[in-house]
């Protein structure tokens, strides 16, 4: 397979599928995919408007690191699933385009690009903000389906969700789809074979492992810097989320509850730390985070401080990292890490 990467167009990264052809359903499916270049832009379309020129940072100088978006509804959160069933998501009050158009608006000013994981289900019922984001010149990217944590998954239902979460979101916007996250991070030791079940399916990178140790999830042995793991199936490019060093430990700086709970330094140290390092780190934000407005579900004290916490201030702590460092989509990062990388790391999982 080769990859061929493209100036800006629909697609953010602009990697446009020409072609997607999968042999074997049942067994481990080969996937060839071509590319084809395209450097006058995107070709018209009757159903999507243009993409909108995107202002780049060519003559500022340093490390440009990820912006990522977990994409989904509040409802989805892991801490409302036992107050919001799945049978009662679209009778919930719908949040999530605002706080994705306020997060593009951000990303706008600063002329950043972004990663957003977007949930296959959002694209079957909220396909209008999908479009939004790629037409802004982002990267669509997969967060699974349904929101199942890895954990819960077996082998053929894993294949299952991102099988349809890829072909929800390329049916949706023409593009590849090759990047993925799992909801909650929820890729941990013991959970590789995930790894392998995403390049059969024609993913190329993974952005789940957390290089800390908590519970619920992490990975504490991943390394911290973007690598590749050699699988059965191929190699993977591995984005883990940022962290920092206190002591010995890795402490977790990648935004998220982090940011809105943590003082501002511990996440700024982080990319600071990175940059100083000439490594990438990797930021993710869910929009519900930038919506303080939101519906209070009846959770438990715990939940609700978790949850709810901090949620006025987040924009701006957003805003403020955009203005202090460099951000860009992971694709694009994709060649240099290939080109960096004389041959994957065999490694289990990080």
């Amino acid at each position: 397979m080769e990859v061929v990467y493209r100036e800006m167009g629909r697609c953010g990264f602009s990697l446009c599928r020409k072609e997607i052809t999968v042999r074997g359903q049942r067994s481990c499916a080969a996937h060839t995919l071509a590319f084809e270049v395209r450097t006058s832009g995107p070709k018209k379309s009757r159903n999507a408007p243009q993409s909108h020129p995107l202002v780049m940072h060519p003559t500022v100088p340093g490390t440009s690191h990820f912006f990522t978006v977990d994409v989904e509804e509040y409802f989805h959160a892991k801490a409302m699933e036992s107050v919001v069933k799945r049978d009662e998501w679209l009778s919930q009050p719908s949040r999530v385009a605002d706080s994705v158009n306020a997060l593009l608006n951000s990303l706008e000013r600063h002329g950043a690009r972004g990663t957003f994981f977007v949930l296959g289900w959002l694209a079957q019922h909220r396909p209008q903000i999908v479009r939004a984001i790629a037409d802004a010149g982002h990267e669509i990217a997969s967060h699974g389906y349904w929101h199942d944590p890895v954990t819960r998954l077996d082998t053929k239902s894993f294949r299952e969700d991102v099988r349809s979460a890829k072909k929800a979101l390329e049916d949706l916007i023409g593009c590849a789809v090759i990047g993925y996250r799992a909801p909650n991070f929820s890729i941990v030791p013991g959970g590789e074979w995930a790894f392998d079940v995403l390049l059969e399916e024609g993913y190329r990178y993974d952005s789940s492992l957390f290089p800390v140790r908590r519970p619920g999830y992490g990975y504490p042995s991943a390394q911290r810097a973007p690598h590749f793991l050699q699988r059965a199936a191929g190699a993977l490019a591995e984005f883990p989320l940022a962290t920092t060093k206190v002591f010995a430990y890795n402490v977790p700086a990648a935004g998220g509850g982090y940011l809105r709970q943590f003082p501002y330094r511990v996440i700024r140290r982080a990319f600071q730390e990175a940059s100083e390092r000439r490594e990438p780190a990797t930021f993710y934000i869910h929009p519900w985070e930038v919506d303080p407005d939101q519906p209070r579900l009846p959770v438990s004290s715990v939940t609700r401080i978790r949850h709810y916490r901090g949620l006025e201030g987040t924009l701006g702590r957003v805003e403020r990292l955009l203005g202090e460092f460099r951000f860009d989509a992971i694709a694009t990062y994709l060649p240099h890490l290939r080109a960096s990388t004389s041959a994957a790391k065999v490694v289990g999982a990080a």
